[in-house]
C-alpha cells in the first residue's frame, strides 16, 4: 500500500492570495521607519568633523588678535590676544572696508535675487512645460558648465567696456544674473516636487501661467530656493577673480579691497587676518538668521519622493 503525503486544502471562502500572503516573508524589516540612533563612533566622527571645520575660523580669530611677530613665531599662540580691535580698526581704515562692504552687499543681494527669479522660472519651464527643443536646450545649458570661466574673461571685459560699465558694479552684477547650475538644480527639484495634476487643476480653475507660478510653483520651490540662495550669496560674496578685473580700487567689493592689505611688499599678517575676519562675519550673521530655514529647506527636499 503506497502512502502519499497529505496535501494542504485551502479553506473554503478564503482567497488563494491570502494563503500566499501568509507564506511569503515581509519585505519590510522590523523597526523600519523608526528614527535611527547614532552610536558612539558616529558622535565621535561628527565631533571631529565639527572641530576641523571650526579650526580655520578659530585660527583667524587668534591671528587677528596678536601682532605679526607673535603670529610668525616658532611657537604660535593658541589663545586669542588683546589686539583684536586694534587690528580690526587698522584693517578697516587701510583698505576702506566700509564702502567695500556696501558694494558687496549690493552685488551679492542683486545676484541672489535675480538668480532665484530667473532660475526658478527656467527650471519650471524645463521641468513641466512642453515645447520644441526642450531637451536640446537643457543639454546646452548643462554643457556650459564644462566651459572654464577664464575663457570668457576677455570677451566679457570688452563687452562691459563697450556698454560703458567698466569700473561700475553693473559689470559684476549683470554677467551673473542667472547660472546654469541654478537652472539645472531647480529643474531637477521641480521635476519631482511639483506634480502635473496640480498644474492641470489650476488651469481648469482658469489660472494663467503667471498665477500658476505665483501661487503654486514658488511655494513648492521654496525649499530649493533657500538652498540655491545660500549657495549663490556665498559664491557672490567670496568672488574675487572677476570683480578684481572689472572694478577699480576706488569702487571695490570686499574681496578686492582685502587684496590691498596683502599687496604691499611686507604685509602685516595679523591685519590681513583681521580683514578676513571682517569679511566672514556677515556670512555668519546671514547663516544665524536664516540657518533654520535653510536647513529646513534641505530636509524638506530630502524627504520628498
Amino acid at each position: 500500500m503506497t502512502m502519499t503525503s497529505p496535501t494542504t486544502v485551502p479553506e473554503i471562502g478564503v482567497p488563494q492570495s491570502a494563503h500566499r500572503a501568509t507564506r511569503s516573508p515581509s519585505r519590510f524589516k522590523p523597526g523600519a521607519g523608526k528614527q535611527l540612533q547614532g552610536g558612539p563612533f558616529a558622535y565621535i566622527a561628527l565631533a571631529v568633523v565639527g572641530i576641523g571645520s571650526l579650526l580655520p575660523l578659530y585660527w583667524t580669530l587668534v591671528a587677528a588678535s596678536h601682532t605679526q611677530d607673535e603670529v610668525l613665531a616658532s611657537t604660535p599662540p593658541f589663545l586669542p590676544g588683546g589686539r583684536l580691535f586694534h587690528n580690526l580698526d587698522a584693517a578697516w581704515n587701510q583698505a576702506h572696508l566700509g564702502k567695500a562692504i556696501v558694494n558687496s552687499v549690493i552685488v551679492s543681494s542683486c545676484i541672489t535675487v535675480a538668480t532665484l527669479f530667473f532660475c526658478t522660472l527656467a527650471g519650471y519651464a524645463f521641468a513641466k512645460m512642453r515645447f520644441t527643443g526642450r531637451n536640446g536646450l537643457m543639454a546646452g545649458v548643462i554643457a556650459t558648465l564644462t566651459i572654464p570661466p577664464q575663457l570668457s574673461v576677455v570677451p566679457l571685459f570688452m563687452m562691459m567696456s563697450d556698454l560703458g560699465w567698466g569700473g561700475n558694479l553693473e559689470s559684476v552684477i549683470f554677467p551673473t544674473l542667472v547660472s546654469a547650475f541654478g537652472v539645472f538644480f531647480m529643474r531637477q527639484y521641480l521635476s519631482e516636487a511639483l506634480p502635473y495634476e496640480l498644474i492641470e487643476a489650476a488651469k481648469i480653475d482658469g489660472a494663467n501661467n503667471f498665477r500658476i507660478v505665483l501661487s503654486i510653483v514658488l511655494p513648492v520651490a521654496r525649499p530649493a530656493m533657500m538652498v540655491l540662495g545660500m549657495l549663490t550669496f556665498v559664491q557672490a560674496w567670496n568672488d574675487f577673480f572677476w570683480p578684481y578685473l572689472a572694478l577699480n580700487q576706488q569702487n571695490p567689493t570686499l574681496q578686492v579691497a582685502l587684496g590691498q592689505l596683502s599687496a604691499s611688499y611686507t604685509p602685516d599678517q595679523s591685519i590681513v587676518m583681521a580683514g578676513a575676519l571682517i569679511s566672514t562675519l556677515p556670512l555668519l550673521v546671514v547663516f544665524v538668521i536664516f540657518g533654520k530655514r535653510i536647513v529646513g529647506g534641505i530636509m524638506s527636499g530630502a524627504v520628498k519622493g
